[in-house]
């Protein structure tokens, strides 16, 4: 069985369209804890990171919407994911200790590279740009499973998977001895069909975002769409 991830953004609405998510067959939920210059991000997520700043999100509200969503659907793996300057801002033991204490199953922070910070527990990202000697430190150093970053860019749906990414898989399975899941640019039931049969499991962010603009039951039908797919 494989994996689906799916990416919401921390909003006062996120607990109720995580329940759809999981109700569509979402396995975990990562939810963006919104950053003033995600770096990793596209348009579609910076715009909503923008949205949830607007809105008053800051790390105290999004570990509430985390403890709201953990009571909604306590059998899921949430995960939260953010940048290393909020972490800084908050107190790094402090974070990892709140998110904890609200339900978090792990973190990830998108800008904080494998090596740093150790203690911290985390799903690790690599890219295809990544060097072997990188993939096996993430490798060892990942909570859990793994993260592939499928493009050299950012956040974003795009019109097929990347060719890197059969490359990456490769790479990584010779590597690394944990689950590989594949995201970034996968947006359509084929791009899922297609990086799922490659990787473990799939990561969609972006066009959930969108299709989360249409409330609960038109999240759940595209989440659906996904499960059907892999």
């Amino acid at each position: 069985m494989k994996t689906l991830v799916i990416y919401l953004m921390a909003e006062p609405e996120t607990p109720e369209l995580a329940r759809a998510a999981v109700e569509g067959g979402a396995d975990i939920v990562e939810i963006g804890f919104p950053f003033s210059d995600p770096l990793a991000d596209g348009p579609v997520v910076r715009r909503a990171a923008e949205r949830a700043l607007a809105r008053g999100m800051r790390t105290r509200q999004c570990l509430d919407v985390l403890a709201r969503t953990h009571e909604l659907v306590p059998d899921t793996a949430l995960v939260p994911m953010t940048y290393a300057s909020i972490l800084e801002a908050y107190g790094w033991e402090r974070f990892a200790a709140d998110v904890e204490a609200a339900g978090g199953a792990s973190m990830i922070v998108a800008d904080l590279p494998a090596g740093d910070r150790p203690d911290l527990r985390r799903v690790q990202l690599v890219a295809p740009t990544s060097t072997d000697e990188r993939i096996a430190l993430a490798g060892a150093q990942t909570d859990g499973w793994l993260y592939l970053v499928t493009v050299a860019g950012t956040t974003g749906a795009r019109g097929e998977v990347s060719p890197a990414l059969p490359g990456l898989v490769e790479r990584a399975r010779r590597l690394v001895d944990v689950p590989l899941y594949a995201g970034f640019g996968i947006s359509t039931p084929e791009h899922a069909r297609a990086a799922a049969s490659l990787a473990d499991g799939i990561v969609v962010g972006s066009r959930a975002l969108q299709e989360a603009e249409g409330g609960p039951d038109a999240l759940r039908e595209y989440v659906a769409s996904l499960r059907a797919a892999i």
